[in-house]
């Protein structure tokens, strides 16, 4: 290894005897260099110990492999393992991912998509954070690069991968009812269209079955969920308690905060006959399983969403973004119920 330290394209390209053109062509796609100049420059990354800036090298490229992504809380277990997936897709198939997170804030989101804007990307993944979403901002970033939303859909025109809300919470009430009380719905805040449909499902599914549905609305526009289900929970119970004996909670952080305000008032969770809750929620929160008793819930497909929707974008990646999404375009899938012992 040479005692020479190369700081930049330029002066390594001069000491291994190759134009700088040469040198980021290769950098580019190596296959394009002849083969005795590829061995040059393989032999003097190690002679030299040079290791190229390959991110900035990839913004550079007439045809970047960069892919951006923004999610409303990276620290949520739901995104962060979405975001896993697809890093795992983006190393696979030769991308960079560039993670952003809004914070659940309608500006940071709006500086994280301009901040993709001012980068050379193949696309980006977005789970927008809903209502509070600067639509012409979306529209604006979706007329530069191909644009893929995933877990909250906010317009017709981009094409989408989320959860079935219809399939997993009627499954969900349904399995209730079978098994006990009738259970109340506790909402998330409307923040995005997943609470909408997830409400207006429960309400559905409970008058078709004959049933008189029963909302329990939230107070708060936060993101806060576990917190939310926590204040709420104990001002129900300070009110005489629970309309039902069952609680299905809008996603599972709410009901991590309800099982906690049931425990410090000595209220059993589970499905003995003793027990004075049975709590459910929805997503199969990598917690879920760990909270006491564990949490009964549906589980949302986390691969099935990152995999189909970086095939989406793949698919539109050097396209002309479409007009609007087709049918085709809107993927729901399944969720899976999962049994513990919380309800």
């Amino acid at each position: 290894m040479s005692e020479r330290k190369i700081r930049t394209m330029e002066e390594f390209a001069t000491a291994c005897g190759v134009s700088r053109p040469t040198v980021s062509k290769y950098f580019n796609e190596p296959e394009s260099v002849k083969k005795s100049t590829r061995d040059r420059i393989e032999k003097a990354l190690k002679d030299f110990d040079y290791r190229p800036n390959i991110f900035a090298i990839n913004l550079n490229r007439k045809k970047p492999k960069n892919i951006g992504v923004i999610v409303p809380h990276i620290s949520d277990p739901f995104y962060a393992e979405v975001v896993r997936q697809i890093e795992m897709r983006c190393l696979r198939e030769g991308y960079w991912v560039i993670v952003l997170s809004s914070h659940g804030d309608r500006e940071l989101e709006a500086n994280a998509i301009r901040t993709l804007q001012s980068l050379k990307l193949s696309g980006a993944i977005i789970a927008p954070l809903g209502f509070d979403s600067d639509l012409k901002l979306i529209d604006s970033l979706r007329e530069q690069i191909p644009l893929v939303f995933f877990d909250s859909r906010i317009d017709d025109g981009t094409p989408f991968v989320g959860t079935d809300n219809a399939q997993s919470i009627s499954h969900m009430v349904d399995y209730l009812l079978r098994t006990g009380e009738n259970p109340c719905f506790l909402e998330m805040p409307s923040v995005n269209q997943n609470a909408v449909e997830r409400r207006d499902t429960y309400i559905r599914t409970m008058e078709q079955r004959g049933v008189e549905p029963i909302v329990l609305p939230a107070r708060s526009t936060s993101w806060s969920f576990e917190e939310l289900g926590f204040v709420e929970a104990n001002r129900i119970l300070d009110e005489g308690g629970f309309p039902t004996r069952t609680v299905l909670c809008a996603n599972d952080r709410l009901a991590f905060g309800v099982i906690a305000a049931a425990f410090g008032r000595r209220l059993k969770v589970g499905i003995d006959p003793e027990s004075s809750l049975r709590v459910a929620g929805h997503d199969d929160h990598p917690l879920s399983r760990f909270t006491c008793p564990p949490l009964t819930t549906v589980a949302q497909d986390y691969q099935g969403i990152a995999s189909v929707g970086f095939d989406m974008l793949l698919a539109r990646i050097g396209q002309k973004p479409k007009a609007s999404a087709s049918r085709s375009d809107i993927r729901r899938l399944d969720a899976k119920l999962i049994m513990r012992g919380s309800a």
